[in-house]
């Protein structure tokens, strides 16, 4: 027994000073908290990289807070950047949620600010130093705007790269998370969100408000053959909730979290140590200039 305790001490010392070596200085990952002294060393430990986690201000069903995409997004930042240190952007809610107009508190910017808004951060972080840029979305509407605003990348050439961070299978937690999982709806609000919001801060779950509107899906344009209209959203869900099962586990929402964070992690980790994405792109944009030349 006692090899054992001596062993688990030594172990625990061990992973204390990794950690110290990560970050030796314990400096803030969170931007914001950062003294304009101490951002200079945050920008080299964190080997340039810095993560820009986006939300929205919108109806979350009838128990959730409007900023529930934001607190979620910027946890599993601040996770993520626990285990493998990055700069962590200040709160970002200037999304796309055109489909939420109709509910009250949401905040809905136009097309072209989002655009500026976000084009203008990423070259105020790379005037900064931080010229590895992740997108962490906590929002789906914004799905299709950040990915077409990493594609237009290649339309002029920046001193700094952008990705999307995209999650995928997770042979650890994935097994245990599907056996907690019971909703068979599960879109906007539902288990998942209110259970990672839940982890996050039970006093965000407004438990008697859980079931006060419905979360099926009402088909109104289900005979639309062949098309994607915008309003599609409203068709199906106009409650702004898309779930049959809202209540929290806390073990759930740990998970989600925990698992998104470890592959972010993974991310920061590989674009701190490797420059392809920025090689490829200055060659590209260097036969981009002459096409005919071989």
């Amino acid at each position: 027994m006692k090899k054992l305790k001596t062993l688990l001490s030594l172990l625990f010392l061990s992973v204390v000073m990794m950690a110290q070596q990560a970050n030796p200085g314990k400096l803030p990952y969170k931007w914001e908290d950062l003294t304009a002294p101490k951002f200079p060393k945050a920008v080299e430990l964190a080997g340039g990289v810095c993560i820009i986690p986006m939300g929205v201000i919108e109806k979350h069903g009838t128990h959730l807070p409007l900023g529930t995409d934001m607190y979620e997004s910027r946890e599993i930042a601040f996770h993520a950047a626990q285990k493998e240190y990055a700069v962590v952007f200040p709160p970002y809610y200037a999304g796309q949620i055109n489909e939420a107009r109709h509910q009250p508190g949401t905040v809905a910017y136009s097309s072209d600010l989002l655009w500026k808004i976000l084009e203008e951060s990423c070259k105020e972080l790379s005037r900064n130093g931080l010229k590895k840029i992740i997108l962490l979305n906590g929002h789906g509407g914004n799905s299709s705007f950040l990915q077409y605003f990493c594609q237009t990348q290649l339309a002029k050439q920046e001193d700094y790269v952008v990705v999307l961070f995209r999650t995928g299978n997770d042979p650890v937690n994935g097994p245990e998370i599907k056996t907690l999982k019971k909703a068979k709806l599960d879109g906007h609000a539902g288990e998942e969100e209110t259970s990672m919001m839940y982890f996050i801060n039970p006093g965000f779950v407004d438990q008697d408000a859980l079931n006060a509107e419905s979360g099926l899906n009402q088909a109104k344009l289900k005979e639309l053959p062949f098309g994607y209209t915008g309003i599609w959203w409203y068709a199906q869900y106009p409650n702004h909730l898309a779930s049959d099962v809202r209540t929290p586990n806390k073990r759930l929402g740990e998970l989600l979290i925990t698992s998104e964070a470890g592959q972010l992690a993974e991310l920061i980790k590989y674009m701190k140590k490797d420059n392809t994405i920025l090689e490829l792109q200055e060659e590209f944009f260097r036969r981009a200039d002459n096409p005919l030349q071989k």
